[in-house]
């Protein structure tokens, strides 16, 4: 397999999704696929080469595969995270709940086993990408702002206390939908739905409780009173809690 597979220029304007995956016959499959549906799509088998596209060709979505010849996918997703939010699936043949916590752990904004469906994989990507360029309109709520943190839905800016953070673009869109109903119960089922868009498909919920468990460690901290907190048997809810006063 050539290291590289690109489209030509008539593809520019059209969403670009770089596939990091060693074996030939899923990136034929993606490539066709994901054409046909009006993506451009770009390969490579190699997992430092892949993290030098990230910087270098701007991709719209990554799909990393997991097992890599050399570094491995979790090692990948690690270094495009040090310098790029960009939406990222996970791809692997292996089903071990540790290897999928791990990946969402590390900043993928999904996973999917191997084989999968095509099909599936598109409507992930669709959702995935739908919320990343997802812009309200002016009638629409932009700004968040509650003691403790602001939230931008135009820059996508983050601030704790006084202190930016920096989120995934899922981490970003479970955090707003969330703070904009807050004290509001969700189930993962319902999260699913409305934050990654999963309705004609399965989602697993512990994709749901890898993101909140992220999004805790990032926005619940020097004391600020924002929380996620987990109701017991039913799911999460976005709350302020108000400083207990001193005695």
């Amino acid at each position: 397999m050539e290291n590289v597979l690109k489209k030509d220029e008539t593809g520019a304007g059209k969403p670009l999704v770089l596939v990091i995956d060693d074996e030939e016959n899923v990136c034929e499959l993606i490539t066709l696929y994901f054409e046909k549906a009006g993506y451009e799509v770009i390969c490579t088998g190699d997992g430092n080469e892949g993290i030098d596209m990230v910087r270098s060709q701007k991709p719209d979505l990554v799909i990393l595969d997991l097992m890599l010849p050399g570094i491995d996918g979790l090692d990948v997703c690690k270094e495009i995270r040090k310098t790029s939010n960009v939406p990222l699936i996970m791809l692997s043949a292996r089903v071990d709940e540790v290897d999928r916590v791990l990946g969402l752990e590390i900043g993928a904004d999904d996973y999917v086993t191997k084989p999968f469906s095509p099909r599936e994989l598109l409507a992930r990507v669709k959702a995935v990408l739908r919320r990343a360029a997802y812009v309200p309109s002016p009638d629409e709520q932009q700004v968040l702002n509650m003691p403790g943190l602001s939230v931008s839905r135009i820059s996508r800016e983050v601030i704790v206390g006084e202190q930016r953070i920096d989120l995934t673009p899922k981490e970003f869109d479970l955090l707003w939908y969330l703070a904009s109903n807050r004290n509001r119960v969700f189930t993962r089922e319902q999260l699913l739905e409305q934050v990654w868009a999963y309705q004609e498909f399965y989602g697993d919920e512990r994709t749901v409780d890898q993101h909140i468990k992220r999004l805790r460690r990032k926005i619940e901290i020097n004391g600020s009173p924002c929380r996620i907190t987990t109701i017991w048997g039913v799911g999460y809810k976005f709350e302020i809690r108000e400083p207990v006063p001193a005695l």
